[in-house]
This record gives structure tokens, sequence and C-alpha cells, in this order.
């Protein structure tokens, strides 16, 4: 059968990645095109749009790249109508995605969601459009099969967090060898910087990241980089700075780390589940956080706190994130009694996230659909 998979960043890359591999496992003639990035495209996905040329962070940043996000728009239509699949699936990348789903339900294709959008943070509303056009949705939060079902009647597919497949999958890593590659120090304790995989939220929260290294000498601070952008994007803010940098290897730099500071997204997740310390940071566009604030619902901003829902993990948002904070949460969580108390809850989030196989899951579930004529 054939496969159209659309995912728009870094983390619908990761994950459309592990279901590209899990497809052709589940189907072995499956042919599958799809928007997404490098990993998809090495899973064996044929790549129709980098979401490089896709990531637009913010409403305002939207506005202003409206003229490209509808020539994306339709070229996808056109693609889809070439390439004529069998089934056509969705990851995250709602403001995108629910709108090329309007179009293909009323053209006749299979739409199932994988990822759902996050509604129950903000505009909820959109539910009516999620069960106007897509037929199947698989969740990956264990909060979300409530939502859709118990609140809004729609039934949903529960499959577990793909990140536990991805962190468990990872190749084995030396760390006395990573240190090595990267011109890191061989014995000074690390704190990952991860301050987001776009330019515009990069720019907003990696200065105030770097400015508290020199309170904290006996630590060496090394930015995680994001494989969409290389490390002349980064340079300005590395000049004169006692920091390292690591392009593309998040998962290898979480994995020695003791600390982290990081953008609220699904790095929180990822850090929580490598059970790395961590202070959630968040900053955006004046008029993009004005806009935010009176439309999103939820309590916290980060995947932990939502899923463990309580305060697990401190979080800086917009006036909060300053300097002087986030030097008096950092040295909190490098504090013993401090990182106990995270690695019980971290221990706990993991268990509620229902356990390895998602993408399997997932897949399976996708390809039963698709055969259901």
């Amino acid at each position: 059968m054939k496969y159209y998979i659309i995912a728009g960043e870094a983390s619908g890359d990761l994950h459309g990645s592990n279901l590209i591999k899990a497809l052709f496992r589940v189907d072995q003639k499956a042919q599958i095109r799809c928007w997404g990035g490098d990993l998809m495209q090495k899973a064996g996905g044929d790549l129709a749009k980098h979401y490089k040329e896709m990531a637009f962070m913010g409403f305002i940043e939207v506005v202003l790249n409206l003229n490209a996000i509808i020539k994306n728009i339709n070229y996808c239509k056109e693609d889809i109508l070439k390439f004529e699949p069998d089934v056509i699936v969705f990851i995250d990348y709602s403001g995108f995605n629910l709108r090329i789903a309007k179009w293909a339900k009323v053209k006749g294709f299979k739409t199932n969601y994988y990822i759902s959008p996050q509604i129950w943070a903000s505009r909820e509303g959109r539910i009516e459009k999620i069960k106007r056009d897509i037929d199947a949705m698989y969740v990956i939060l264990p909060f979300e099969k409530e939502f859709y079902e118990k609140k809004h009647g729609f039934p949903v597919h529960f499959v577990g967090h793909p990140l536990l497949d991805a962190i468990a999958n990872r190749p084995s890593l030396n760390a006395t060898d990573f240190r090595n590659a990267n011109d890191l120090d061989s014995v000074k304790p690390i704190i990952a910087l991860l301050p987001g995989s776009r330019k515009q939220e990069i720019q907003k929260m990696l200065s105030v990241m770097i400015s508290i290294t020199t309170d904290f000498p006996d630590y060496e601070f090394v930015i995680g980089g994001a494989p969409s952008l290389d490390k002349n994007f980064y340079r300005p803010f590395l000049k004169g700075k006692n920091v390292k940098y690591v392009q593309s290897k998040t998962y290898d730099l979480l994995s020695i780390a003791t600390a982290a500071l990081v953008t609220s997204g699904t790095a929180t997740l990822e850090t929580a589940l490598f059970r790395v310390p961590q202070v959630v940071c968040y900053k955006a566009n004046w008029i993009s956080y004005q806009i935010a604030k009176r439309i999103i619902t939820l309590e916290y901003i980060s995947l932990v706190n939502l899923i463990m829902k309580k305060e697990v993990v401190k979080e800086l948002i917009q006036h909060d994130f300053t300097k002087d904070k986030l030097t008096k949460e950092l040295q909190l969580i490098l504090s013993s009694q401090k990182r106990d108390s995270l690695q019980k809850s971290y221990e706990e989030l993991t268990n509620k996230l229902g356990g390895p196989g998602a993408s399997e899951k997932a897949a399976t579930l996708i390809v039963q659909q698709a055969q259901n004529q």
C-alpha cells in the first residue's frame, strides 16, 4: 500500500522515521512519500519537502510567512493527488495538517493522525474539525485518551510514547570518546543547553542561558545544536564565551549531562527520560506571548508537569526567564536533595507513558485501518 506522511518539525521527523521503519516491517510492500527531514528520508521515505522550509514559530511569525505557507499547502495537495496514497498520516503540526486533512477528507482519502494536535492546551474547538476530517487518531500521552473519549466522545488509540523506543534503541555511547570527539573537558560535569530547534526561539533563549555560565566555573556548558541548523547560526552566541557546541547529538549529550536548561517542548520530556534534572525555559515574541496567554488554558507548559499533573520541574516563562532566576534554579537542581526528588518523579513519569512499542502499535493500526475499505 501507499502511505503519505506529513511531519513539520524535528520531533516529528524523529517519530516519523520510527513510524516509517515500523510500517516497512508491517507492510513489506509499502511505498512511502513524506514531508519531514533527514531521519524520515534515511528510514526509507521519499522526501517531498524538508521541514526546514516549514518551521515557523509563533503567531506573528506565521503571519509574516503566510505566502510561503500557502504555497506549501498548495504543493502538498498537488503532490498527494499525484502520489494517490491509500492513507495519509499526519504527525502533530496541526496548523498545516488540519488544513490538508479537511481537503483530503473531501477528496476521499483516508486520514490518520499520529501524535495529536494539542487541542487540550489551546483552541479546543478544533475538536469539531478532527471529528469531521480524521478517520483514526493515535495518541501518545496518557491523559489524551480520556480527553478525547470522555470529554468529546471521539474514540482514539493510546499507543504509548515513541520517545521510549527512540531512547532505548539509540546506539551505545562511550562517554570518553564522545568528550574527546567534541573537545569537551575530560572531567567537568556537563550542563546541557537545549534552546530549541527554530531560529526564532533560539534567539530568544540562548543568550540568557549562556549569561549564567560564569557563575558555574566548575561545570562545562554545552549547546545541543538543532539538526535543522548548522554551526554558523550559533557562532554569534559562542563568540568570546566559554561554551561548547555539539551538532545533532542531543541524546548523546543528555546521556552524560548532569543537568540541563531546556526550552519548552518535546525536549523537556526527552530530558526527563534520560533522568537529567532540568529547568524549563520559555520566552516568545511579546505579541505572540500576549495572544498565547489568552488562548492557552493549561496550568503548565512542560510535558513533564502536564503528564504528572503537578510541578515536577521548574518553569521559567517570559518575564520570569531572567539570569538571576535561572541561576537560582540551576543551583537548586544541582543539589543532591532536589536531584533525588526528581529521580523518583522521573521514574513515575516513565511508568505513565505506556511502555515500549508505540511506533509498532501505531503502524499496525494504520495498516489495518488502510486495509478496511
